[in-house]
């Protein structure tokens, strides 16, 4: 666990206690943001997704990942700030495989290649050039390309409530959603959090009661005026008839444990999610 650092607030210049968050890197390793304690906190205002993520390498593999920025909410006045960052040392061109560069990586276009088996250097086998490579004819296109499978999803440990609404923006962006981002203005005090995305009404609920019947059916009602998917996450999971009503509705109920990892609990979490999941 990182020790804690004073941050002043520029607005009442209270300081604060921080402890910058640990992110478990692909390599089991953990990852903490480089805070750059010489430069001053940067008011939160308005919050862009440019805002909220910053790059982050990790010390054992040098792997650079995108993990939530630092931020804090002023204890005194409220006012949040970003704390700034490090960046990546040493960020240049990435190399290729044995230290190669991607250009010496790449076939020069302009060189001169043996052809196919039984073909003269620079051309197909028997100089034959009405068609493709493979003897495919000209004008057929290729085959579409097998689909990417989807990374795994990698969770962030859950602390706070903040944790718990960042965990499910990153899930909901790693399930292709863009933009997922809070609602703009001022928002009405609540136990759970809105995210929005084109297409998309979620609620976030991190407190310690399941979630019930209301909170389900509002949801519901948001995702309908929006004409939108209505997604809910929930860290102490639902009532027996909130689940119910949730597949009555087609709502996609998760659950969401302390290590950071979103389970779907009924059968339209589990469409939402997909089968290569």
């Amino acid at each position: 666990m990182a020790e804690a650092v004073p941050v002043r607030c520029p607005a009442c210049l209270r300081e604060n206690g921080y402890t910058a968050p640990v992110f478990p890197c692909a390599c089991g390793s953990p990852v903490h943001p480089p805070l750059d304690l010489s430069a001053p906190p940067i008011p939160l205002t308005h919050r862009t997704w440019s805002d909220t993520w910053v790059t982050v390498r990790c010390t054992t593999c040098g792997r650079e990942s995108e993990w939530p920025h630092p931020e804090l909410g002023c204890g005194s006045c409220g006012t949040v700030v970003l704390i700034p960052v490090h960046p990546p040392e040493g960020t240049g061109t990435p190399v290729g495989p044995a230290g190669a560069s991607p250009a010496a990586a790449r076939p020069d276009p302009d060189s001169t290649w043996p052809g196919p088996a039984g073909g003269p250097a620079g051309g197909p086998a028997g100089g034959h050039t009405g068609g493709a490579a493979d003897g495919r004819p000209a004008h057929i296109p290729p085959p579409p390309a097998p689909p990417v499978p989807r990374p795994a999803f990698r969770p962030v440990t859950i602390r706070t409530a903040r944790d718990a609404v960042a965990t499910a923006a990153l899930y909901l962006r790693w399930l292709g959603f863009r933009d997922v981002r809070q609602p703009d203005g001022r928002p009405i005090p609540a136990a759970t959090v809105d995210l929005r995305a084109p297409g998309l009404v979620a609620q976030v609920d991190p407190t310690t009661a399941p979630a019930g019947l209301r909170a389900v059916e509002c949801v519901w009602l948001n995702g309908l005026t929006a004409s939108a998917t209505s997604v809910y996450f929930a860290l102490a999971g639902y009532t027996e008839d909130a689940r119910a009503r949730a597949d009555d509705l087609g709502i996609p109920l998760f659950v969401m444990d302390l290590t950071g990892m979103p389970q779907p609990v009924n059968d339209p979490a589990d469409a939402l999610v997909g089968p290569d999941a």
